[in-house]
Parts: C-alpha cells; structure tokens; sequence
C-alpha cells in the first residue's frame, strides 16, 4: 500500500499524457480518479504498515506509515485532489495543460515518497525528485517572470540539495546507520557532539532552502508570485512541509532534546516569521502577500521546532504546537491560494489596485476567504489559534521554568514578544488583503461578474472553508487527535495536564496579537502605505526598498559573478603554472633554444561566440565538461 502510494502516481502520470492526446476532458476526468485513490489509500494505511525495497542503489529505500507519516500522507493526497479538481476550470484557457498533468502526478508520488520516507536517504532520493518535477510546473505558462522564477527554484534546489548529500554521506560515515528509527541511539552512542553539529547544518541546508527559511528564502517570493494558482497551492501547502518534514527529522531525532540546537532553530524560526510578517505588509500584490505570509507562518513552526529542543523532555506543548500548526498552515493556504487562483482567472491581475473591491458582491468568495484568513490569524474559535497558542504557551513554560531555576528570563522573554507581535502583523496584512478585494469599493468592469465558480467549486471550497472553524471550535475532538498521531515520530508525549484552550491564560495572547494587528493596520498600513487619488479612492503604495533584495543584490552577483571570476582566475593560474612547467622542461631537459610562453586567451576556457555561430574547441571548458561525463559514468556504474 505504501509502495501504492509513491509509484502508481507516476504510472498514472504517463497514462493521463497518453489520455490527453486522445481527450483533454477524459485526462481530467482520470487525474480526479488518481488523486481520488490516492486519497483513499492514505486513509486506509495501518499503523504498522513498512515496505522495503531492498539492494536499490546499495542502501535500499524503505517507507513508513504509521504516526506523522500517515498525516503527511493524508494531508498531501487532500491537497492534491482538491487542487486538481479545480485545476479543470482554472487551466481551460491555458496551452501545455497535458505537460503540467504529468508533472503535477509526478509530483505527487515524489513528495508521499518524502513523507514516508522510512530513512533519510530514502527522504533524500524523493526530495531531489521532486525538486526537479515541481520546477516544470512553476514555469509553466512560459513568461519570463516565470522561467526566471523557476531558474532561481531550480538553482536553489540543486545547491541546497548538493549540500544536504554531503551532511547525509557524512552522517552515515559516523553513524552507520540513516534509518529514522536507528539514528536517535545512533547519534547519542557518537562521541564528537562538534562533528554532529556541523553534519546537522549541511543537512538543515537544503531542507531549510524548502522550507523558506530565513537567508534561504529568497525563491520563495518570487516562485510562488509566479507559478500556477494550483502550483502555488501546492509549493505553500505541501512541498515547503517537505523541508520542514527534514528540520524534524533534524531536531526531534538527531538532536532529540538539544537545548543548543533548539536555540538555532528559535533564531532562524523568529527571522523567518518576522521577515515575512514585515514583506507582507509592504507587498500590493495578492499573492505575492500570501507567499511572504507562508514564508512567516513557516517561521512559527520553526519556532516550535526548536522549543522541541530548548524545553528537553518537558517538551509536549511544543510537539503538538508543531505538528498542528504544519496542518492548520496546509489547510488555510489551501483555501487562500485557490481563492487568488479565482480573482486571478477573472481579472488576469493580483495588484491590489487592480482588483481592489473585486470580491465585494460576492458574499460566498468573501465568506470563503475570510474563514483561511481567520485561521491563519490565530482568531480565537478558528484552527490556527490553537496552534499558535500551544507554541506560544511553551515559551511561556520555558520562561517559568527559567524563573524557578533563577535564570535569567530575558532572551525567551524578547522571544515571546517578537512571537505575538509576528502575530500581529499576521492580522495587520490578511486584514489589509480583505478590505481591498471585499470591501473597498469596486473597479467598474468587476460590478456586474457573478458567475465566478462552478457547483464543484462552490461545493469543494465551502467544504474546505468548514474546517478551519470546526477545528477551532472543538480542538480536543479534531485537533488533539492530530497530535496524537503525529508525537511518537519526534519521541513526544501527551500534556502533563488538560489544556483549557479558551481560558484566558491561554486567550491572552491571541488579544494582544489582535491589538498589535489592528495598530499596524490603521497606523501604518492606511497611514503609510496608502493615499487617496483623485477620486477618492485608496491607492496601496509599494514602499519596500528594492535595495534590500537580497537576491538580486548579494546571491546571484556572487555566484553569478564573483564566484566565476575566481574560478577562471584559479584556473588561468594552474594553465600558466602548467605551461611553465613544460617550457623549462624543454630549455633545461630537451635544450630547446625558442621556448616562449605564449598566454592563453579566454577561448580555452570557455564556449564562446564567433560570427553568430557558437564554438565548442578542445579547450579547458571541454576537458571538464568530459571529466565530469567519466565521473557520473563511473557512479552509475558504481550504483548499478
């Protein structure tokens, strides 16, 4: 069943390019059925449920599916069906449509071989390929902004990959061991705590690229802008958890109640959610907001990461913080992302002055809308308050036990500040989003739309819009049930005592939050970041200094520039060496009397251009371009 899950999505996948060709409608029709199962067989998947396959590239891939992997796997396989369901009115006008289906499927048995992945090195296989089949469905409509998306994705992906293989490598070399259920004795068996340390960030590399955490989360605001409404749904939803799955693996195995890793993840989990909370409020375009609003959700649960780690064995508000938030993030992005894909479909713009006041006779889009922004908020009586109250409440716990030991309590207590007020600029930004598209008043052209959505969308996304609040409403029936599955996977435990979720210990945060949001938003967003044109009506004002693109103005000038110019340095240095070599071997050795060393030109050590024509001489570039072929030759050969 488990082996089901990965393989036959991409099966289906060349089935329903076959299909296309033949029928677009019956390709459609074929991909609900395949997510459809999909969804029903992760359902279905028992508790003590393994699958081996043995001998496959020496080490073997393996698959879980109890605990956290079968709500991965549940959670996927719902995105998944909803997203292609809607993918049918969405993409009607759009070419390629047979291409981004196979991909989209590919995708699919990639990442539930990710979150099954019994070991890291079954994780590392199914992370790299589903790394290089979502990079075809970002740039799928082809414009510029799109392949320039997918380009930085992909070099991301590559880079970060490439390093994360080497802390793997490392780790196995120290450990003898990458299976999950192995490497907690493993590693505590390991003298050389340093070397584990060093191995833990190779491998945080390439998980954190996908997470979007901070310093590696420039893709992030620029991918998910650009790619598909569905696509984007899926990169926030899903794919992103497919780094955090690797960050767990990381701080609730490998370095199961490490209070100093722990607070490594606390200072990139408190960036991660600050910076994105900042760009969020300065960003004028719909989804291009929501993109920097997962990137800051992803950086509370990197907080709740590493209070795993800080709070030790008393660790069980963080555990179930964690995993409800990594949930109640997918559920209420799911609902916002399709959402934009609808205004998107009918106005061809997400600026927000372009589509200001599009939702505003609309009161089923509005209500759909609000229930995952309300969710991604913390609202009080809506799913994300949970979460975000249980990881609030372990710094909390943290804070006291800190007291009690005569500690001092500074840090964790600027921690807890900085949290409620990322909080806040939460509800600061989603309030902005819906007061522009709902209530402002409407561009003229988008008074008279009514028929927006079809009785599929209307039914799939009411059903959706639900579950936020019914999870808010009754956590212990819903939500606990959650965390109870998912615990074992980081060695958590259920709360000492029951959690009165709506007492005002625990409702306290949540009202500062709300209090700071609306502070930003009525004395920052409408004062700073808005004016009134001509007629009256508001204008949403782009104040964010392109200066500060880190991007643009530090990685790509660095490895596209100052990284090639030291390797052709590095490499005109060893050519000179070498022709020097040669020319005093033939004055002193052979006698030669008319040695001169002549420079080489840049012809030899690259591809260059001559008369419009592209020139591939024996040079430098092509001797390495063949070492390399002998290279990956000799791997395969070496695997295989």
């Amino acid at each position: 069943m488990l082996a089901f899950l990965v393989f036959f999505p991409m099966i289906s996948a060349v089935i329903s390019y076959i299909i296309g060709k033949k029928s677009k409608t019956a390709r459609d029709y074929f991909t609900w059925v395949v997510t459809a199962v999909i969804l029903a067989t992760s359902i279905s998947i028992k508790e003590n449920d393994v699958y081996t396959l043995s001998g496959f590239c020496s080490l073997g891939i393996t698959f879980y599916g109890q605990g956290l992997h079968k709500v991965l796997a549940i959670m996927t396989a719902f995105v998944w069906f909803i997203t292609t369901v809607l993918s049918k009115e969405y993409f009607q006008k759009d070419k390629n449509r047979n291409r981004y289906y196979f991909f989209m499927l590919m995708t699919l048995g990639a990442t539930m071989g990710v979150f099954l992945s019994g070991d890291l090195y079954t994780t590392f296989i199914f992370f790299e390929m589903m790394s290089f089949t979502s990079y075809v469905l970002i740039m799928h409509r082809g414009t510029g902004e799109a392949l320039h998306a997918a380009a930085t994705y992909l070099a991301v992906a590559v880079i970060g990959g490439l390093v994360t293989l080497m802390g793997i490598f490392m780790l196995y070399h120290m450990t003898g061991t990458l299976s999950l259920s192995e490497l907690k004795q493993a590693v505590l068996l390991f003298e050389n705590k340093n070397q584990i340390y060093i191995v833990g960030m190779l491998i945080l590399f390439g998980f954190g690229a996908k997470a979007g955490m901070f310093l590696l989360h420039t893709w992030l605001v620029e991918v998910y802008p650009a790619a598909p409404a569905p696509a984007t749904a899926l990169l926030s939803c899903v794919l992103s958890k497919t780094g955090v799955y690797g960050i767990l693996i990381l701080g609730g195995i490998i370095f199961l109640h490490d209070a100093k890793w722990g607070m490594i993840m606390v200072y990139f989990g408190v960036m991660t959610m600050l910076l994105g909370g900042i760009l969020a409020v300065f960003s004028i375009d719909l989804k291009r907001t929501l993109a920097c609003s997962s990137l800051s959700q992803i950086g509370f649960i990197l907080v709740g990461i590493g209070m795993q780690g800080v709070l030790g064995e008393h660790n069980a508000l963080a555990v179930d913080g964690t995993i409800l938030h990594l949930t109640n993030h997918t559920i209420v992005k799911l609902i916002l992302f399709m959402s934009t894909g609808i205004i998107y479909f009918h106005t061809r713009n997400l600026n927000l002055n372009h589509i200001r006041g599009f939702g505003k006779q609309k009161p089923l889009l509005m209500a759909i809308f609000a229930m995952g922004a309300l969710g991604v908020m913390g609202v009080p009586f809506w799913n994300g308050y949970i979460s975000k109250t249980l990881i609030h409440e372990s710094i909390v716990e943290e804070i006291a036990l800190l007291a009690e030991a005569g500690k001092s309590v500074t840090q964790m207590r600027i921690i807890e500040y900085l949290f409620l007020f990322a909080g806040g600029l939460t509800v600061a930004y989603m309030t902005k989003l819906f007061v522009a598209v709902f209530i402002e008043k409407p561009v003229e052209q988008y008074q008279s739309e009514k028929e927006y959505m079809n009785i599929v969308s209307k039914i799939l996304f009411s059903f959706c819009a639900v579950i936020p609040v019914v999870f808010g409403i009754f956590p212990k029936q819903t939500q606990e049930m959650i965390a109870q599955l998912g615990r074992g996977f980081v060695y958590g435990h259920a709360p000492a005592h029951e959690i009165h979720y709506f007492s005002w210990v625990n409702l306290k945060g949540a009202v500062i939050s709300l209090t700071v949001g609306a502070v930003v938003y009525l004395f920052f967003i409408r004062k700073v970041l808005t004016e009134k044109d001509s007629k009256g009506q508001t204008v949403y004002l782009n104040r964010w200094p392109e200066v500060w693109n880190l991007e643009h103005q530090i990685y790509r000038p660095v490895i596209l520039g100052i990284l090639p110019f030291l390797g052709a340095l590095v490499a005109r240095i060893l050519a000179s060496v070498t022709d020097g070599i040669i020319a005093l071997s033939q004055v002193y050795i052979f006698n030669s009397k008319t040695v001169k060393i002549t420079p080489k030109e840049n012809v030899y050590f690259t591809v260059y251009q001559q008369g419009g024509k592209q020139i591939f001489k024996d040079n430098l570039s092509k001797s390495l371009l063949f070492l390399g072929a002998g290279f990956a030759f000799a791997m395969i050969y070496i695997l295989l």
